[in-house]
């Protein structure tokens, strides 16, 4: 399973921030010969009396260090966009700046006198409302169906449902949203998805909007589709497999111990073990009492019964009892 890790902004201030001022990036501009990154302003004042990085001390230009920086726009808009506020902040310096100090900055862009606003610049705050559509995911409508273009849009209207969210709730709030709305089981899960590819739980609609390039012209575009929840149908089956074997092997068990207790299941005895009719015997021999000696106690009528068989037997078998040989039977 995909575990998240998050990040503070400081720990990542080593790579936003200009060494010159202590700030964050405006205007990053990156020295050619060695990749590294300042603010413009503070790079080209460096630059007037070095010739030099002032990180790695690698010569930028032998007489016009200035040919050898250039803007970076890629760098800029990360620092925007995980700086909190400092877009619009710059933004407002610079209209406050220029109010107080008119000057002609017509060749200037629109970013130079502070005139961007953040949906321009596609900034987005974790404080910002932002309007999605979430509609069912029709697979079908990916096999290339040809239907009446009217009808295929008014069902997509009829189907659609139109939400105002902060930038910055997750996926897995908007599913939680749509199984209580829609009363939703739990043997069932709930995908959300951008077109045709599922969202990962953690992701802001902020992080979606930075993903796909979602350019304001129009509410957030997503879907969401339900099926069977896969584990548990696993752990299920797992379950009724368990049972199933279990009754399989409940009668051969029953079985089993049914053969272990019946007398034909035990191994035969010898025939000199005296059956469960004959009475003890003492283990000492008789002695003759006042010189004559004792008779031998009768031999039972009853036919000896030999173990694993139930029915009696009618040969005859001798018997050694104290020494003199008698017949039973």
């Amino acid at each position: 399973m995909h575990r998240t890790t998050r990040i503070k902004i400081t720990e990542l201030n080593p790579h936003l921030m200009c060494v010159l001022c202590g700030g964050y990036f405006i205007d990053a501009t990156t020295i050619i010969e060695c990749l590294h990154s300042f603010c413009k302003m503070c790079i080209v004042r460096y630059l007037e009396t070095s010739k030099y990085c002032p990180i790695c001390d690698v010569q930028v230009h032998k007489t016009k260090p200035l040919l050898n920086i250039r803007s970076d726009k890629t760098l800029q808009d990360i620092v925007y966009k995980l700086v909190p506020g400092l877009f619009k902040n710059e933004m407002k310096r610079r209209r406050d700046f220029y109010s107080e100090h008119p000057v002609d900055v017509s060749n200037g862009s629109n970013e130079d006198r502070g005139e961007v606003a953040d949906e321009d610049k596609r900034i987005i705050t974790d404080d910002e409302i932002i309007s999605l559509s979430i509609e069912f995911f029709n697979h079908s409508r990916l096999g290339g169906a040809v239907e009446d273009k009217q009808s295929k849009d008014q069902n997509m209207v009829a189907n659609k449902r139109y939400l105002q969210c902060p930038a910055a709730m997750t996926v897995m709030h908007l599913r939680k949203f749509l199984r209580s709305k829609m009363d939703i089981p739990n043997a069932y899960q709930v995908e959300v998805m951008y077109e045709d590819e599922p969202l990962k739980d953690y992701y802001t609609l902020m992080d979606i909007a930075y993903i796909y390039t979602w350019r304001r012209n129009g509410p957030l575009p997503l879907k969401y589709r339900v099926r069977p929840n896969c584990k548990k149908m696993k752990v299920s089956h797992a379950q009724q497999e368990g049972q199933n074997s279990a009754s399989r092997s409940g009668p051969e068990s029953d079985s089993a111990s049914d053969k272990a207790g019946s007398p034909s299941g035990a191994p035969s005895t010898s025939s000199s073990l005296p059956s469960p009719g004959t009475p003890a015997q003492s283990p000492h021999p008789q002695l003759p009492v006042n010189g004559t000696p004792t008779a031998a106690p009768p031999t039972p009528s009853r036919s000896f019964t030999q173990f694993g068989g139930g029915s009696s037997s009618t040969k005859p078998r001798k018997v050694t009892l104290n020494g003199s040989a008698t017949s039973s039977g």
